[in-house]
């Protein structure tokens, strides 16, 4: 295996949703890079999975069990990562949930429709407003979001999930306009289906339901579902130097799927 560079060697990067999926991933590839991971997750258990991984691999990494849809305990979790290691400068925003069922907007029930919103948009904003906060401090940043190619296009039946993160998307851009001036660059990547535990277990179950999955891998004109480290290695990109002019973009990583 031919040996990477260190693009964040010294560089505190907060990850959200770091216990499992993209989100371990991103967490980990930071580690291998030099970055001194602050791997948040609600599921604390997998948090410290994640986070142990990283010291196993001689790598820097806390743990901190976070509710994004608590704006409280985002701002707690950010006041940590700077009393740890003194700064922040790249958030990877992975954390959310997708709904439970498939219905159509006149039926969808409303307690899940609050949920989606609390959590992937309300969530990803409180994260926003934290990580701005000190990276204006620090003099610079960067910030990627995750919203998914339901961000740029319709998902029938699937209503509060592609208002969240066509929602994510506004958020970013005009971040990105807002900081552009104070050397904070803020960026979404949209993808389609990766196999993660949240599309495998979660509403469409594709583990269990060989149509759906079938139907998922169709989609892509790669034909095939892609992987949470293809993610990880795109939200790395653009939380590097290398993609130094770009900001306010809603990259998609699908495969081909909406070409």
């Amino acid at each position: 295996m031919h040996q990477k560079m260190k693009r964040f060697k010294d560089k505190i990067c907060l990850v959200t949703g770091g216990g499992s999926g993209i989100g371990k991933s991103t967490a980990l590839s930071f580690a291998t890079e030099g970055g001194k991971v602050v791997v948040c997750d609600i599921n604390g258990e997998k948090a410290q999975e994640t986070k142990n991984e990283i010291l196993n691999n001689g790598g820097d990494a806390i743990a901190i069990t976070l509710d994004i849809s608590d704006h409280e305990a985002v701002q707690k979790a950010v006041q940590q990562t700077v009393e740890t290691y003194g700064r922040l400068d790249c958030a990877a925003n992975i954390a959310g949930v997708a709904g439970p069922v498939s219905k159509k907007i006149h039926e969808y029930p409303i307690d899940s429709w609050h949920q989606q919103i609390n959590v992937n948009l309300t969530g990803t904003w409180y994260c926003m407003k934290y990580e701005l906060e000190q990276m204006l401090v620090n003099g610079g940043g960067n910030i990627v979001n995750l919203s998914s190619a339901a961000g740029l296009l319709a998902q029938p039946e699937n209503s509060p999930y592609a208002a969240s993160k066509h929602g994510i998307v506004g958020l970013t851009r005009t971040a990105a306009k807002e900081y552009a001036t104070d050397n904070i660059r803020a960026n979404a990547i949209c993808p389609t289906a990766i196999e993660t535990p949240m599309i495998m277990e979660g509403r469409r179950k594709l583990a269990h339901d060989k149509k759906a999955k079938r139907e998922a891998i169709e989609f892509q004109a790669m034909k095939r579902m892609g992987r949470p480290q293809e993610i990880a290695d795109v939200i790395l990109w653009l939380c590097s130097d290398q993609s130094s002019f770009i900001t306010g973009v809603a990259m998609v990583a699908d495969g081909g799927a909406l070409a």
